[in-house]
């Protein structure tokens, strides 16, 4: 099985770069190619949820997560190469965590997600030699007509 170019951006975004931002915007548009699939949609938000916790959104981080748990739920423990099992485990625990952020406080932390699939590792090792990561990394939508940073800017 060949994986999807856009499904290893997202691995690879998610797990080497921690860009959550960029995870959207990949797996976005698969689901969108893949008919709005669920299970990419659940995918997407756990980085939404991060994405949202790491910059101070605890509420948006908690429907994220809590979304994407309640999904993510009903599929195998493996999917898509991916051991599942074990991100659904840690994003409930993170939901569970967030629903009590008030009375307990605790730092924001990284999810990484298993590949279990040697074909996946492969595909992913290969496409990350061709996908840079985003520095500094957007922390928002912009306009295609603009550059990404000042660096980029005339």
């Amino acid at each position: 099985m060949a994986y999807e170019p856009l499904y290893l951006a997202y691995l690879i975004y998610f797990n080497r770069d921690r860009d959550y931002f960029e995870c959207h915007e990949v797996l976005e548009e698969l689901w969108l190619e893949q008919q709005r699939d669920p299970l990419y949609k659940a995918l997407l938000q756990v980085a939404v949820g991060l994405y949202h916790f790491r910059n101070a959104n605890v509420r948006g981080g908690l429907i994220m997560m809590k979304h994407s748990y309640e999904v993510l739920s009903g599929y195998p423990a493996v999917t898509l190469g991916i051991d599942l099992e074990k991100l659904v485990r840690e994003v409930g625990e993170y939901a569970a965590r967030l629903e009590t952020y008030e009375e307990q406080p605790f730092p924001y932390y990284d999810l990484t997600i298993t590949i279990v699939d040697p074909r996946l590792e492969e595909e992913a090792e290969i496409a990350a030699g061709s996908i840079q990561p985003h520095i500094p990394q957007r922390r928002g939508p912009q306009r295609p007509d603009r550059p990404r940073n000042r660096a980029e800017r005339p």
